[in-house]
């Protein structure tokens, strides 16, 4: 067999054992958008044979050569009542022990009438809620009526159960108020889906289920269930070093949700009396 013959017959086999990369490849040059008639959004791949493997490599904890450490830390809570549903969040973002950002909005506002809470890591909490709320949008112009609470939480399950193992990072409560009144859901980028009354996700909810297994019963008030997701995440902010800054409150309701306010930590500390010290100087009159 001639050298050229040989050469070309490898090139062929080459050719033929192509990782799938290539074929997503040319899938991407026939939709250049990333549109296809798929019901996922598909992607550019990095240039290595094993994206997956790569990400876990360079990023996950447990691996010895792991060249980003990444650490993940928030506190988001949730929880239904009588009157609706109190989603309450900080707004601190960080990377390892720097604190990257301070005014990170963990609410994605999906419609006027849902909610999505930000936990994990940040660009895929945004990207996949924000797709969310472009289905939740379709299936409105389709069907005449809005989505349902369920059927929202459960497209976004099936949507990241499909991306399992390949690196997302979520843990996100979605909330709102449909046909037969408030829902609350919890879904995680392993595909868990769980209907309930009370969540709370990241590193600080140790500290604000503290405060919520104390305070929570469903007949509270209106001021007194905003009052309790404020002191809830005020725990955690003030004891978790991954959590704090400033807190943003969200009321939702038939009408819709209704953002409530953002607080500064330190003023909920100081100011309004939230820390214990600053409570002891307050009652101290009273106990003299």
């Amino acid at each position: 067999m001639s050298l050229s013959r040989f050469l070309t017959d490898l090139s062929a086999s080459v050719e033929e054992e192509r990782p799938a990369q290539n074929e997503y490849a040319l899938q991407q040059q026939q939709h250049p958008t990333g549109l296809s008639n798929t019901p996922v959004p598909t992607f550019d791949l990095p240039g290595v044979e094993n994206p997956m493997e790569f990400l876990r490599t360079h990023t996950d904890d447990r691996s010895a050569d792991a060249k980003i450490k990444i650490k993940h830390g928030t506190t988001t809570l949730a929880f239904r009542f009588q009157h609706g549903i109190v989603v309450a969040v900080d707004s601190r973002a960080t990377a390892g022990s720097y604190i990257a950002s301070g005014t990170v909005k963990k609410v994605i506002e999906i419609n006027p009438f849902l909610l999505g809470t930000m936990a994990g890591g940040a660009a895929d909490c945004q990207y996949w809620e924000t797709y969310l709320g472009i289905q939740c949008r379709l299936h409105e112009l389709r069907n005449k009526s809005r989505i349902s609470v369920a059927a929202a939480s459960k497209y976004l399950s099936n949507l990241v159960y499909s991306y399992k193992g390949m690196g997302l990072s979520m843990g996100t409560m979605i909330c709102g108020w449909d046909k037969s009144g408030p829902a609350l859901y919890y879904v995680d980028s392993d595909g868990t889906r769980m209907k309930g009354d009370v969540f709370s996700v990241g590193s600080g909810s140790t500290f604000a289920y503290g405060v919520l297994d104390q305070g929570y019963h469903w007949d509270l008030s209106v001021d007194d269930a905003l009052e309790l997701g404020r002191r809830s995440i005020y725990a955690a902010g003030h004891r978790d070093a991954f959590s704090g800054n400033t807190l943003n409150l969200y009321h939702v309701k038939e009408d819709g949700w209704h953002f409530i306010n953002n607080y500064d930590f330190n003023k909920l500390h100081y100011d309004m009396a939230y820390g214990y010290e600053e409570r002891l100087k307050k009652d101290a009159p009273l106990l003299a």
